[in-house]
């Protein structure tokens, strides 16, 4: 018998009192039978009033940044699917129906909401930059095929929230959101949603820059987790490479000469020669530990059940 699906809108916010009542009433519309909940954290406006108002089950998270909403998010609300959403009303609600049916029909762990701006204002070009130079470079180093890394429109299974864990404070949880279902070869799809212009008062948290850099920092720390062959074995080409620059020239009079007359440079060769050989023979240990590790992970994923057989409460 097939089981009827709790589903649940996740929306973190931050000084969002100017957009946060209309997603919620948007989501309302479009998923009459899910628990809308906002978790406020700190704003300085009247963010948490207005989600009440409209209806939403509000809750507050005191560590700042996204990742920390997220965090507590997962780990205090039980559903079957999770419908996770910025609260900046960007998001089509309209599209929320599509996602979750494609994750229930298609027996999927992760719908993301790719974004198409339907107006120039809607997406700036710096950010369009940035998200497509993240998005390759984490498809590159990671092997997923994704358009858009960085969306905060997401419908997630129970057993890619109940087998997440993750570090991030800030924007870099949506890095780590693909990495996780890239990592465990979850089943994951893409569909295009229409992404607008922040209503007039709401102002974007993000920075382009020093948001970028974060971000590329969890790309590059998760390349150390999750990859740590290429990730050291990288550092050992670099450090071995600067070894044979700055001591071949030594070698090279040695030979000819037998006098070492660059003694510091000698030994600085020889110093960084070992470091490189110590960073590969790591890389080749990580290597064997994280495998173990993305095991034990799997295994935790498999034993919670997938969406395969529920069904929205309109089709029971």
């Amino acid at each position: 018998m097939n089981e009827i699906a709790r589903i649940a809108v996740l929306i973190p916010c931050y000084n969002e009192e100017a957009a946060i009542a209309k997603v919620v009433q948007d989501f309302r519309a479009a998923l009459p039978m899910a628990d809308i909940y906002v978790y406020d954290n700190n704003s300085k406006d009247g963010t948490a009033a207005r989600a009440k108002q409209a209806g939403a089950i509000v809750r507050q998270e005191m560590n700042r940044g996204k990742g920390s909403v997220v965090r507590r998010m997962f780990a205090d609300i039980e559903a079957d699917i999770y419908v996770l959403v910025d609260g900046d009303d960007t998001y089509d609600a309209s599209f929320a129906p599509l996602l979750v049916r494609a994750l229930i029909d298609q027996g999927l762990d992760l719908v993301s909401g790719r974004r198409i701006a339907v107006a120039d204002a809607a997406y700036r070009a710096g950010h369009r930059l940035g998200n497509r130079m993240l998005t390759g470079l984490t498809a590159a180093m990671f092997r997923v095929k994704l358009a858009d890394l960085l969306t905060g429109y997401r419908v997630l299974s129970r057993r890619f929230v109940k087998s997440f864990p993750f570090t991030a404070e800030g924007f870099g949880i949506e890095t780590e959101l693909t990495v996780h279902a890239v990592r465990l070869l979850m089943p994951m799809v893409e569909i295009d949603t229409c992404y607008k212009e922040r209503p007039a008062g709401s102002v974007s948290k993000l920075n382009t820059w020093r948001d970028g850099f974060r971000i590329l920092l969890t790309i590059l720390a998760l390349v150390r987790e999750e990859r740590p062959f290429i990730f050291f074995t990288t550092l050992f080409v670099v450090l071995a490479a600067f070894s044979l620059l700055i001591g071949t020239p030594v070698v090279l009079e040695y030979l000819r000469t037998g006098l070492v007359p660059r003694l510091p440079t000698a030994v600085l060769a020889t110093g960084l020669m070992v470091l490189a050989f110590l960073s590969l023979a790591s890389g080749l240990i990580l290597d064997t530990v994280t495998r173990g590790r993305w095991e034990f992970k799997r295994v935790a994923y498999l034993a919670i059940s997938g969406p395969h057989g529920l069904k929205l409460p309109r089709d029971a």
